[in-house]
């Protein structure tokens, strides 16, 4: 029987590295503050989009999660376009998660 693997989200265990795993986790949560400005707004995928400057098939597109159609830099644009205030914040790495990392870019 093999050791269950426990990851700190699901960004991490589906992604290969953990730089592509930060990057989703990013992402992911931009995506869902966007999602929930337009809701909360009351306001259509139309009227979202030209507040973005974005068509109505990409705001489609990012209500339906298409998380691999959106880079980060895009949705940051987004986030503040629509009023946000996103940020980046800096975690200083667990002893355990660093040797891993470093492992994995030793490897890579």
């Amino acid at each position: 029987m093999s050791k269950a693997k426990i990851f700190a989200s699901v960004w991490d265990a589906v992604e290969d590295t953990p730089l592509a795993a930060a990057g989703m986790r990013a992402r992911s949560e931009l995506m869902m503050a966007l999602e929930a400005w337009v809701k909360t707004s009351g306001i259509t995928q139309a009227e979202a989009a030209k507040v973005l400057g974005v068509t109505q098939p990409r705001m489609s597109d990012l209500m339906r999660g298409k998380i691999s159609l959106f880079s980060l830099d895009t949705l940051m644009d987004m986030a503040t376009l629509a009023g946000m205030e996103p940020h980046v914040t800096i975690k200083k790495p667990r002893a355990a998660k660093k040797a891993r990392a470093e492992r994995e870019l030793a490897a890579a």
